[in-house]
């Protein structure tokens, strides 16, 4: 009994922390958002596949004012839903939805938006096509400009995919928006950071259960696999060397039991070919091979014309310091205020009331509250 009720405390914390979750990122707050779904018909993606019917899901909090000049854009993170950027939200923080009107939209792959897991064949499962940070960017303009009827936004602020997101559409809609925040997420993904996803993808695909990807039950043993490669690289060394995740588990609870509730409980419910999805938009992401830049991420950044604070965590594993410096030099008109943290990835989604202060208050700087 007693490890089952450390279990679940810990599986709770596991959505606390965990960006990759996203209830884990929504502090409880009285704006609950709206849902909705923006379908397109015959959606042709990069690789060339023509979906007969796409879907975004996506969110909204606040009210869009008669000038319609009040949105903000919030593209959501790995696996994430409407609900991801809760820690920003507020008439005490950066974004105040009495006063904005925030649209928080969800990524192809997340089980919600078009996904592997609920697209009828023949594009079902692992027959989905890989799609790319640049179609999800299509996809929320296409939205915003048919559906709301909105053609310019205040401000597009992204964590990590959303981060990503957040790039591309400086470069591709480089007046779309007033001014451009990321943090935790990079312009491109390096090879480094293609080879560990590429491990996290391996450790998911060797159990036999996955059957190519079309498998009868959920791959339990890659699952697990994947959710221990995955949380090697979500905090800093001295984050783990410090124990900084005891605070938040009972007294009396042993390393052993709180890697095997991160292990068991990492990403709950999620499909593998879902996930595996996303992190192959993840490995393709790069704002060089948008049409007109001949492959040049140098030359891409150096088109954006937005005002753009970038907010690397001085410890993420995912999306290093040092590639956000090599990126900013060629930015113009960048803000680079590293995140002082040791929460690694996690920093740049406010995982701990230090981050969320700091994310805050720059933000809110940032954008002129």
């Amino acid at each position: 009994m007693k490890k089952l009720l450390i279990a679940v405390f810990i599986a709770q914390t596991v959505l606390a922390h965990h960006p990759a979750n996203s209830p884990a990122q929504t502090v409880a707050r009285p704006e609950a958002g709206e849902r909705h779904e923006f379908v397109m018909s015959n959606f042709r993606t990069e690789s060339g596949v023509t979906l007969p019917q796409a879907r975004v899901v996506y969110g909204t909090f606040g009210k869009l004012n008669a000038a319609k000049d009040n949105a903000v854009l919030l593209p959501s993170h790995y696996m994430a839903n409407l609900q991801g950027y809760g820690w920003l939200m507020g008439p005490d923080r950066a974004l105040d939805p009495s006063k904005l009107f925030l649209i928080a939209t969800e990524l192809f792959g997340n089980g919600r938006s078009s996904s592997p897991s609920n697209t009828p064949e023949p594009y079902h499962g692992p027959r989905f096509p890989v799609v790319t940070i640049r179609d999800n960017v299509e996809a929320v303009h296409r939205l915003l400009t048919e559906e709301l009827k909105i053609t310019h936004l205040r401000a597009i602020v992204g964590f990590s995919m959303g981060a990503q997101q957040a790039f591309q559409w400086a470069v591709s809609y480089p007046s779309f928006a007033d001014k451009i925040v990321a943090t935790s997420g990079a312009a491109k993904t390096y090879p480094h950071g293609i080879v560990r996803l590429e491990g996290q993808i391996a450790a998911l695909t060797t159990d036999a259960a996955f059957q190519n990807g079309d498998y009868t039950a959920p791959p339990a043993k890659g699952l697990e696999a994947f959710a221990v490669v995955w949380l090697a690289w979500l905090y800093s060394q001295e984050w783990w060397r410090r124990e900084l995740w005891r605070p938040s588990v009972p007294a009396g609870t042993t390393f052993e039991q709180y890697l095997q509730a991160r292990r068991s409980r990492f990403i709950t419910g999620a499909d593998a070919n879902d996930l595996i999805l996303q992190m192959r938009t993840w490995e393709r992401h790069d704002v060089g091979t948008t049409p007109g830049f001949g492959g040049d991420v140098e030359r891409a950044l150096r088109s954006i014309k937005a005002p753009l604070l970038y907010m690397p965590s001085e410890t993420d594993l995912y999306f290093p310091i040092g590639d956000a410096r090599y990126e900013a030099g060629f930015i113009p008109g960048v803000s680079l205020t590293p995140i002082p943290s040791l929460w690694g990835h996690t920093a740049g989604a406010a995982s701990n009331p230090a981050d969320r202060k700091f994310l805050n208050e720059t933000i809110g700087r940032f954008l002129g509250r």
